[in-house]
């Protein structure tokens, strides 16, 4: 399928995300009034649409990093997108560095199944080595999910590459260096994002102006014993409204809870909506809790809750909050 205004089709997308799924959806979804609109629906589709299986196919598309051959597979112009992004890494490696760099992939490979993913763009194979050993050290389950960020940053930043080159094939000479110079502004923004803003933002411009493509509030459980999603959870999300400004510590079962939503966790551990669509989330505290007990009868926790707080500058924010769960421990923290 092909967006009429800039002439985008499936094989374009693939060479922003190696999933052929996530790239029929966005060509399903051409054309885009304008980048924010693709980048807002890029995500909803990595986020929502996606399974582990389309993940890991996007991964794939990658070279190895310090490699400056890409798999087969990845198309000509992903290719040349890869050796860009890496090319802060080759120009400050030696080979004693990159022999390193080498051994460190081939062991993540051997121990997660998949290529050591990282937003390289500007960062040194100094930065680039210490992240790797420190990553080495997850469950095969948080480094999937940390991986898939890190494809999501890929993507959107190969996003700019391609509208931006789109646009300047089918303008005039004078529109070309105004297209140029506003997308050099989203490049600086969309990197700037990554290390300023908060999840769904771009630095000067963010998305949390335009609609929202999901709730406000989500979640997603891991069971990081068995190494997969954790399915068929139930999930109640509950607001505070009692007489008192929080509620407090240590009373479970005060009347001052108001229920939002329920749900149960799909195949790829991710709730259905706990909460409508809104532009504005509202501010309060918030209870999520899981019915961990029938989940797995001879674990520790029969339930568990998280309660957490939005503020009123964060109504336009998103917040993703993950479980991940074994037998005998839980851990969460806020991702995006």
């Amino acid at each position: 399928m092909q967006a009429v205004g800039l002439g985008l089709d499936e094989n374009d997308y693939l060479s922003c995300c190696g999933s052929t799924k996530w790239a029929k959806e966005m060509a399903s979804n051409s054309p885009f009034p304008n980048y924010h609109r693709a980048l807002s629906v890029s995500k909803q589709i990595w986020l929502n649409k996606l399974d582990i299986n389309s993940w890991l196919q996007a991964f794939s598309a990658h070279p190895s990093i310090g490699q400056t051959n890409a798999p087969s597979h990845a198309s000509q112009t992903s290719a040349q997108w890869s050796r860009g992004e890496q090319s802060t890494a080759l120009a400050t490696a030696t080979g004693s560095k990159l022999q390193e760099l080498a051994e460190w992939n081939a062991r993540y490979m051997e121990k997660f199944g998949f290529v050591f993913l990282i937003f390289a763009s500007g960062i040194s194979t100094d930065a680039i080595l210490a992240e790797i050993k420190k990553r080495y050290t997850n469950r095969p389950i948080v480094e999937l999910e940390i991986a898939s960020q890190e494809q999501m940053k890929i993507t959107e930043i190969r996003l700019t590459k391609l509208f931006t080159s789109k646009k300047n094939i089918s303008s005039t000479t004078d529109r070309n260096t105004t297209v140029a110079r506003n997308a050099e502004e989203v490049r600086v923004n969309v990197i700037g994002g990554h290390v300023t803003a908060a999840p769904d933002t771009l630095s000067g411009t963010s998305i949390r102006n335009s609609s929202r493509t999901r709730p406000p509030i989500t979640t997603h459980v891991l069971d990081i014993s068995r190494g997969y999603p954790a399915s068929g959870i139930e999930v109640i999300l509950e607001i505070w409204k009692g007489n008192q400004p929080r509620p407090p510590f240590g009373t479970t079962n005060s009347p001052g809870w108001v229920f939002k939503g329920s749900s149960k966790t799909d195949s790829d551990g991710r709730s259905g909506q706990l909460i409508d669509i809104v532009d504005d989330a509202e501010p309060g505290i918030y209870r999520l809790s899981f019915n961990t007990g029938k989940y797995n009868p001879n674990g520790f926790f029969p339930y568990v809750s998280v309660v957490f707080e939005i503020f009123e500058s964060q109504k336009k924010e998103h917040f993703h909050v993950p479980l991940l769960l074994s037998p005998f421990s839980f851990s969460t923290y806020r991702g995006s």
